[in-house]
């Protein structure tokens, strides 16, 4: 069988005008797919060179391949379930610096050279006090950025149009901010010079971003049947879901030079994308963390079929439209928009997403993913969100550690585990409801001192406690 590389694929090239830190499943399954959409319908013309950050990777496998993997798309697309798959062809080639530093370097020779993408895990951004320039390479990602952007000040003399507009996707918050900071502590610490400084500050564009895209990776148990199915060999094929959303904070410049909206992505360009952070973590994340107890506890053991159940199914809608959407700042359209790509994802055949899986640290998780919709419902409304504080009192539930007669494995801080674990041995509902609102170690706050937040939540506990999840929940639902 043949291997797949630009000799077997009929596939275009494109100019260099990309450098990408990072050859890891999630930025060939987003940012590359998104770049060859905009080279095929939007003529781009972007071909990207691609820089491992690290001394192990997968630049070999890659330049093997001629920088072509097929990419399957799996998932819920207008309304429909759908797997589809193609050869993603804007790597033009892949360098190892640890091997071929000048080649890394001369990179920054490239006149069309426009900018940088990256995602070189959270721990990449970071700065470390022993990089030097004579190194080859420096060892942190910020400091081999640092290193190209200056030999590329050398060649072109500092001219304000040989700027990068820098792109990462890293999962920190303000990743560009971050960077940038960083790129100008290690131009202080080489001595690189005033106008160096003032050239990164004046024309280059440090974005902050927040991706999302779930990337299963590689399909290693499906391959034999995937390799039948292509007709030939590819050791890069990636699997990605159908939802994508990339926000970009940046000027309205960047948005005119990546074509994104003539072909349909779905990429946010903003001067603000803290709504839109608050969005992702209150939606998609506290609806997660919301439904884990209370679909255990109904005897579910995965999200896709929380949703198709339609008492669970329903009360995660209802947590969703009319608790957690209040709450945002952002136009209801959107929102309702955002919401109903969440439940597709949710509902998505082709992934099977254990509720237990997303059960660790479920308290912490409360706190930041949902608590802030508690807080902000009642501030707004003067009342309180009952679907989210049937969650609050399923969670308690939850860490009572029995679900129809079997443990469950509660996977927590020592400390929060012990904490229930005294609670419970009371067998008293309404002093653990009391113990864990008042609880500031949990909340930050005493949630007791909110009107009838207290006996709100223990009577849904002692429901839960006493008649079970499927009569307390129908009892909400009503």
């Amino acid at each position: 069988m043949q291997e797949l590389n630009r000799k077997t694929a009929s596939v275009n090239t494109y100019t260099e005008r990309i450098i990408q830190f990072g050859e890891g499943n999630f930025l060939r399954a987003f940012a590359n797919w998104m770049i060859h959409e905009m080279n095929k319908k939007a003529n781009f013309d972007s071909g990207v060179v691609v820089v491992q950050p690290i001394n192990q990777g997968l630049v070999k496998m890659l330049n093997d391949q001629d920088g072509l993997y097929t990419l399957y798309l799996n998932g819920i697309k207008n309304g429909k379930a759908i797997s589809e798959h193609e050869i993603i062809d804007c790597i033009q080639r892949s360098i190892n610096p640890y091997e071929n530093y000048n080649d890394y370097l001369a990179n920054a020779e490239n006149p069309d050279l426009r900018f940088v993408i990256s995602n070189t895990t959270e721990a990449g951004i970071s700065y470390n006090e022993n990089d030097r320039l004579d190194d080859t390479p420096p060892q942190s990602f910020p400091a081999k950025l640092t290193a190209l952007l200056h030999k590329r000040f050398q060649t072109f003399g500092g001219a304000s149009d040989k700027g990068l507009i820098v792109i990462p996707c890293e999962l920190i918050d303000r990743n560009g901010d971050n960077l940038k900071r960083i790129i100008l502590q290690y131009a202080s610490d080489w001595n690189l010079g005033d106008d160096f400084k003032t050239w990164i500050n004046d024309d280059n564009i440090f974005c902050n971003t927040l991706v999302d895209r779930i990337v299963p990776g590689y399909p290693k148990d499906k391959m034999e049947a995937i390799t039948k199915e292509l007709g030939y060999k590819d050791n890069l094929v990636v699997e990605g879901e159908q939802f994508h959303l990339w926000v970009i904070e940046g000027p309205k410049s960047v948005k005119d030079e990546f074509p994104s909206e003539a072909c349909g992505l779905n990429v946010v360009f903003t001067d603000n994308m803290e709504p839109y952070r608050t969005r992702k973590v209150r939606i998609l994340n506290g609806a997660h963390t919301a439904l884990v107890p209370v679909g255990y506890l109904y005897g579910i053991d995965r999200v896709r079929e929380s949703l198709e159940d339609p008492i669970v199914g329903s009360f995660l809608k209802d947590a969703l439209f009319k608790n957690i959407c209040p709450t945002l700042d952002l136009p209801d359209d959107e929102l309702s928009q955002f919401s109903n790509d969440v439940l597709d994802r949710f509902r998505n055949p082709y992934l099977e997403h254990e509720l237990m899986s997303i059960s660790l640290n479920s308290v912490s998780k409360y706190k930041t993913r949902v608590l802030p919709s508690v807080l902000e419902f009642i501030k707004r409304k003067n009342t309180l969100p009952s679907h989210l504080l049937f969650s609050l009192a399923a969670l308690m539930a939850f860490y009572k550690g029995d679900r129809n007669g079997n443990k469950i494995n509660l996977k927590d801080d020592a400390t929060v585990l012990e904490f229930f674990e005294n609670q419970w041995k009371t067998n008293d509902v309404s002093s653990v409801a009391k113990a864990t609102l008042s609880n500031t170690d949990f909340w930050g706050t005493d949630l007791t001192t909110f009107d009838g937040l207290e006996n709100e939540v223990a009577k849904y506990l002692e429901s839960i406690i006493n008649n079970g999840m499927k009569t307390a929940i129908n009892t909400l639902s009503n």
